[in-house]
Formats: C-alpha cells, sequence, structure tokens
C-alpha cells in the first residue's frame, strides 16, 4: 500500500509503465482484426456477386443458342452456381424472354442471399441478371 501511495505521489516522469505494452497490444490488436475480418468479408461478398453474374450471363448465353431454350439457360445457371458456391444459392432462377431496344432477348435473374457472416446470409439481398439476345 504504501509503494502505491509513493507512486501516485511521484512526478509523472518517474511512473513505472510495466503492463501498458499489454494493453497497448489488446487494444491496436482488436481493431486490427476487426478491420481485416471487414475486408475479407467484403472480398467474400464481392468474390459471390461476380460469380453470380457471370453464372447468370453463361446460362443466358446458353440458352440463346439455336437448339437450346430457356430450361437449358435455367439448368445451365443452376448447374454453374452450385458447382462455384453453394445450392443454396441456386434456389431462386429465373428465366424469361423479353423485349429489350426492339430485340428478343433471354434474361436470367438470380436472387441470392446476401453473405453476410461467412456464406450465411439474409435471402434475396443479391438480385443479378444475365442477358442474351435470341436469334430464333
Amino acid at each position: 500500500m504504501r509503494r502505491l501511495i509513493t507512486l501516485l505521489r511521484a512526478p509523472a516522469g518517474l511512473r513505472s509503465e510495466r503492463g501498458s505494452a499489454a494493453v497497448d497490444f489488446v487494444l491496436v490488436g482488436g481493431v486490427l482484426t476487426l478491420i481485416f475480418v471487414s475486408i475479407m468479408q467484403l472480398a467474400l461478398v464481392l468474390h459471390v456477386r461476380n460469380t453470380l453474374i457471370d453464372a447468370a450471363g453463361s446460362g443466358a448465353r446458353y440458352g440463346a443458342l439455336a437448339d437450346r431454350g430457356p430450361e437449358d439457360a435455367r439448368g445451365r445457371t443452376v448447374s454453374l452456381i452450385t458447382g462455384s458456391l453453394n445450392a443454396a444459392y441456386a434456389t431462386d432462377v429465373h428465366v424469361e424472354e423479353i423485349q429489350r431496344g426492339g430485340i428478343r432477348t433471354l434474361r436470367v435473374t438470380v436472387n441470392a442471399p446476401l453473405p453476410a457472416v461467412g456464406l450465411v446470409g439474409p435471402a434475396g439481398g443479391l438480385e443479378v441478371e444475365g442477358h442474351a439476345a435470341l436469334s430464333r
């Protein structure tokens, strides 16, 4: 107790700073860990989004071939998503023919969960589309 009173009365330059490095490490380490995990999660979200866009576009182009149809486009899109990500991302795939700029177009729409924590997240958070002009 006497040592504590002496330390508290001592001038600022004479006080011991033992143990402050451990506290600094924990505080800075926690912030750096949070930043690192946030960057990794952002990279995962961008990867999932780009994979879905590519799968929708490839499915639309496949379905627009002369001997293929909308069901082939859907099957191809589901196959690409399941092979790249997870089957949960391929549960809501819609294919339809639309007019776009006076041209018949095949549109593939994918609604998938937004990966909020790892690959788990709220359903319907991402909606991507792929288009291809129909030649028939």
